[in-house]
């Protein structure tokens, strides 16, 4: 898949085309339907599939003091979109000034002179332009006046339409499952294995904590089972704690994961630090609580991981 960082790096007739937009936070499972009908199109018509995103997403813009938390760090949604068989993706920087293009504009410049589109996929839904003035509607328009199709896809959902709001409200609630059966996969988080405090370790059960940085929604505070990535793409199963640690008064919020059944009982084999892994949510086990004495919190930790080993074999 091809990868255009703004619209200078799209090459000289590229077309044809047929193209989508949207901030695809996530990349759930409505999202995927609008792609999948993109790449459908695409070779239907020998053109080339291509999806237009933005980086920064436009609430962190517009009203960075409300703006919903990313459910993905942009390289996983570049990797998410690359597996949906998308031959391009074109990330444009969004900023005050390009939010001033008229949606007329918009559409002239991207999807006819730089991407030469025959068909532009949508949901009904779809807005665009300066105050998102353009909608199905006047996209229809557009196509009629400019020569390319408009196909519109239907909202996604029995009960509820999927969203991304929708992934929000579950992870804030600790159900990753139920976000799951929104995107499709597991939720991830992404960062590199930091040091902490170490009380793991000293309790038998070492952890790879996740740097503040990382990317991707904390889900709400709890245990979890789970899967760890590391660089060269191996899966670990894992045990993962979400939370300040409240029998140590601990304050920041921190997510670890013990690798259940690590290659060595010394940890310091089975080096972390430093790399860029992934952690991966399967099901959530309990809330997060206070245990009295390092006994009951070490007695918990062993069903915890008992009962993430149990989740996890099922998968395996």
């Amino acid at each position: 898949m091809h990868y255009w960082k703004g619209l200078e790096a799209v090459p000289a007739a590229v077309g044809p085309t047929v193209v989508t937009i949207g901030n695809f936070d996530g990349v759930h499972l409505g999202h995927c339907q609008v792609l999948d009908r993109v790449v459908q199109q695409a070779k239907q018509r020998d053109a080339k599939s291509v999806a237009i995103t933005f980086d920064p997403h436009p609430a962190l813009v517009h009203r960075p003091e409300s703006a919903p938390e990313l459910i993905m760090g942009l390289a996983d949604r570049i990797d998410t979109l690359d597996a949906v068989g998308l031959d391009a993706v074109l990330m444009i920087h969004y900023t005050l000034q390009f939010a001033q293009n008229s949606a007329e504009d918009f559409v002239r410049e991207v999807f006819v002179d730089k991407l030469g589109a025959v068909a532009v996929v949508v949901g009904h839904d779809v807005r665009f332009g300066k105050d998102n003035a353009g909608d199905f509607a006047y996209m229809c328009e557009l196509g009629e006046k400019y020569g390319f199709d408009v196909i519109g896809v239907q909202d996604v959902g029995d009960k509820r339409r999927l969203s991304s709001t929708w992934v929000r409200e579950e992870l804030s609630a600790g159900n990753v499952e139920g976000a799951a059966e929104i995107l499709g996969r597991p939720h991830r988080m992404r960062g590199e294995v930091v040091h902490g405090a170490k009380r793991g370790r000293e309790l038998g059960f070492p952890t790879a904590n996740l740097s503040s940085d990382a990317s991707g929604i904390i889900p709400a505070d709890g245990v979890y089972a789970g899967w760890l990535v590391d660089e060269a793409d191996m899966r670990w199963p894992a045990a993962i704690s979400v939370g300040s640690n409240p029998t140590f008064d601990g304050v920041s919020r921190v997510v670890e994961a013990h690798v259940i059944d690590r290659p060595s009982e010394d940890f310091g084999d089975f080096d972390l630090y430093g790399q860029q892994i992934v952690v991966e949510f399967v099901r959530h086990l309990r809330p997060m609580v206070a245990y009295r004495g390092i006994e009951a919190l070490i007695e918990q930790m062993n069903e915890d991981v008992e009962q993430a080993r149990s989740v996890l074999s099922q998968q395996a």
